[in-house]
């Protein structure tokens, strides 16, 4: 499984950002459970948004009503819209995939690189 993330970078508060990630599984018939993590420096790795194969989404509280996790038809192509930015939310962004079940609490076996987010004051 391959993924990469991109569409970070430098916003000022209340801004939007849209990351995308795109996923290369080799096998479009067996969907995995795909993920956004963030991890600001100094802070442990946190969940943010998780999405199963069959599209019903989860999102940590800390982002719910800000952000949406949403995938493409065909599963290539992993988004995450955040909307109403804030310092807090400045970290780095990571995709992640899993196969079987998941939750916001489960361990990820795929990660991408990542790509940074920064929200100025």
């Amino acid at each position: 499984v391959r993924l990469m993330e991109s569409g970070g970078g430098t916003v000022q508060t209340g801004g939007s950002l849209k990351l995308s990630c795109e996923v290369d599984t080799g096998n479009p018939y067996n969907q995995p459970c795909m993920a956004w993590f963030r991890q600001a420096p100094g802070n442990e790795r946190e969940s943010v948004a998780l999405r199963w194969s069959g599209g019903r989404a989860f999102y940590a509280e800390s982002v719910k009503g800000r952000f949406t996790i949403s995938q493409d038809n065909a599963g290539n192509t992993l988004y995450l819209q955040m909307n109403d930015l804030t310092p807090e939310d400045t970290a780095k962004y990571y995709c992640a995939a899993k196969f079987g079940a998941c939750t916001l609490q489960s361990d990820f076996e795929f990660w991408g690189q990542g790509t940074q987010v920064t929200v100025s004051p």
